[in-house]
């Protein structure tokens, strides 16, 4: 740390005597000091030396802005006369630049008379490239500090989420803003201390929109989406991060809807979306599948400066992907011209998702072939990948190949696509290995995907260890009773089945009711399972039964596995016709013209019957049939699936 003040003594020692006029408050001019008859000559020449100061001020100001730090120099070698704003400056350039911080540090010791910005500029530059600790050396050195000082270390301590100390400089400094403020409750957030962001919110006696947004953005993070709506409502002044921050908190939640029409209440009242809006939007459209509004979207984006906005066009890419539209995600990935990582990542999961496991490889391989490096989300898109396609070996290669010459630090994600690649073909005792090796604790999502790939195998005793081991991690989780459940039922086991409900009842266990969705001309469709609300379901039911003849002529036998229910064989038939996604793929072919393929969305995994029933339906209505579960894309075609019935 350096002794400032011996610095100072020793450096202005060793200079001719200098006088320091100040301009304002923190800004000083340095000449030489002349004699008392010559002030009256040459005042008139102090006026244009100020004036050229200013310019040459200014000029300075434009080159540091626009990156031109040499030219910025040039200028400020040339001046003969230097206010305190100048040096200041030119240490801003040199402490902005990482790898600098000796030139800023030599730069500093020069300034003739440095005010509280200039040790404000070195302190920003101490934390930027030797961290909090060695600023906070600097900080407790100054010899003057103002507001901006104790906020750089507040915001500093904050962002590195140690709130303790940033709580000990907060209570201790002799003036706080909106800025101080701001910085306490974001950092509480930051650190998942909702309860101390709340106090220091409501304790804050100066609040800014900043602070607002902080303690929206709060809320949202926790799942209090009643107390943002309440914060957002009182706020007279918003920007665009605060909308963005609602609109981000809607879709997180599980509110897309009221995310979507926050947006378009932000359009009306005139504020410009960004990237970050855009995201947030289309991700809500994905959720919803709402093809139609995120190709409305589309053409905003078009319209608008974002058009060559990666970020923008990789969340269109992963729009269209995600509603089932890949032509389209695909045109566009290729008119992107600077795709980063995140965007080759959004089409390899594309066509991983729709099945395309051959192509998701090759666009792997071009993306490292154009020098790309992949991280670990482009390695979950390859083994998903590799699942989906049913290549087992090559995805084993690939997690072998992460580790080992990659260097990518495994993760839960990477485990469940192994493990239902694994499980899936039929390797169960290689993926019980596999989850027995993990280097940390098994996600229930792990569990859970075993407990999938025993239901297709029917392994009932590694079943039973999947789904004690499941409702050991979380004894909430609907998914570990329900899937047991279902293997009982499988094998006829109803007095298992019973058991297994009883025990959801008790631990108030409530299964996620199945449903489906379509959209036709902008207007979404939900069905659940036997629907009994639909304002059509009479001519879609008629659609159902005449459709049921023709597939058992073509072939098709009711698979009654897939209802698990105790009751006999024509109720079963019954029950599995009303399924929610085949209640919408009849809604589809009565309503959308042929040649426009038919989109249908479902929150669970599309059962095997309604598989084997679409295929036949594709073939004999002679359409495109798309099916979205929580896992893949299913596209029917002529009687074939994308996944080739391995899903």
């Amino acid at each position: 740390m350096f002794h400032l003040r011996l610095l100072r003594t020793r450096k202005r020692s060793s200079l001719p005597t200098l006088s320091f006029a100040t301009l304002t408050k923190h800004q000083n001019i340095t000449f030489a000091t002349p004699s008392h008859h010559h002030v009256s000559r040459h005042s008139h020449q102090g006026e244009l030396n100020d004036n050229s100061i200013i310019a040459s001020n200014k000029l300075i100001t434009s080159y540091v802005r626009c990156g031109d730090l040499d030219s910025a120099v040039r200028v400020f070698d040339n001046m003969k006369v230097k206010s305190t704003v100048t040096w200041n400056s030119i240490l801003a350039a040199y402490a902005k630049k990482l790898g600098h911080f000796e030139y800023a540090r030599q730069l500093f010791e020069k300034i003739p008379q440095p005010n509280v910005v200039s040790y404000n500029i070195m302190l920003a530059c101490h934390w930027h490239h030797f961290g909090v600790h060695d600023a906070r050396c600097f900080f407790d050195s100054m010899p003057v500090k103002d507001v901006a000082s104790w906020n750089t270390m507040i915001s500093g301590y904050a962002q590195v989420e140690l709130m303790g100390e940033a709580q000990r400089l907060f209570s201790v400094m002799p003036e706080k803003n909106c800025v101080s403020w701001s910085a306490m409750v974001s950092g509480y957030v930051a650190c998942g201390d909702l309860d101390s962001a709340v106090a220091c919110f409501y304790a804050a006696d100066v609040r800014s929109v900043i602070t607002w947004t902080a303690m929206i953005t709060g809320y949202m993070k926790f799942g209090r989406v009643e107390l943002a709506e309440r914060l957002f409502g009182e706020m007279t002044m918003r920007t665009l991060v605060t909308w963005n921050s609602m609109i981000a908190g809607y879709v997180e939640n599980g509110r897309a809807e009221d995310g979507l029409r926050l947006f378009r209440i932000m359009l009306e009242t005139g504020v410009k979306p960004n990237a970050l809006t855009l995201t947030s939007v289309l991700l809500g459209c994905s959720n919803l599948s709402a093809l139609q509004l995120g190709k409305q979207i589309h053409q905003l984006v078009c319209k608008s400066p974002l058009s060559s906005d990666t970020t923008a066009g990789t969340s269109l890419v992963s729009m269209y992907s995600k509603c089932g539209d890949l032509k389209d995600a695909w045109g566009l990935f290729v008119k992107i011209s600077r795709k980063d990582v995140v965007c080759w990542n959004a089409m390899i999961s594309g066509y991983a998702q729709h099945g395309a496991g051959e192509k998701a490889l090759h666009l792997f391989d071009e993306m490292k072939n154009e020098g790309m490096k992949p991280d670990w989300i482009t390695f979950v898109a390859v083994l998903l990948a590799c699942n989906h396609a049913g290549l087992v070996d090559l995805g084993v290669q690939y997690f072998n190949t992460m580790v080992r010459d990659i260097g990518i630090e495994t993760k839960p994600e990477h485990y469940a696509c192994m493990v239902d690649l694994l499980g899936r073909a039929g390797k169960l005792a290689e993926a019980v290995d596999l989850i027995k090796s993990m280097p940390f604790r098994p996600h229930p999502a792990i569990y859970g995907t075993l407990l999938g790939a025993c239901r297709i195998h029917k392994n009932l005793h590694l079943a039973e260890f999947a789904a004690k081991n499941l409702l050991e991690l979380d004894p909430t989780i609907a998914t570990g009773y329900v899937q047991l459940a279902n293997v009982y039922a499988s094998q006829n086991r109803w007095d298992h089945v019973a058991r297994i409900r009883r025990s959801m009842k008790e631990n108030n266990v409530v299964k996620t009711p199945g449903y489906s969705w379509i959209e036709i001309n902008s207007v979404v469709h939900e069905f659940r399972s036997s629907d009994r609300l639909h304002p059509e379901l009479a001519s879609i039911h008629a659609k159902l039964n005449d459709l049921e003849k023709k597939m058992k002529l073509a072939g098709y036998v009711p698979d009654l596995e897939f209802a698990l229910h105790d009751v006999g064989e024509e109720l079963k038939e019954q029950l599995l016709l009303w399924h929610s996604e085949k209640l919408a793929i009849a809604f589809g072919l009565l309503k959308l013209p042929l040649g426009v393929p038919i989109r249908v969305f479902k929150n669970l995994r599309v059962c095997g019957d309604c598989h084997s029933a679409t295929k036949y339906i594709s073939a004999i209505e002679g359409r495109e049939i798309i099916v979205r579960d929580t896992s893949r894309f299913h596209h029917f075609k002529d009687g074939f699936c994308s996944c080739t019935d391995y899903w």
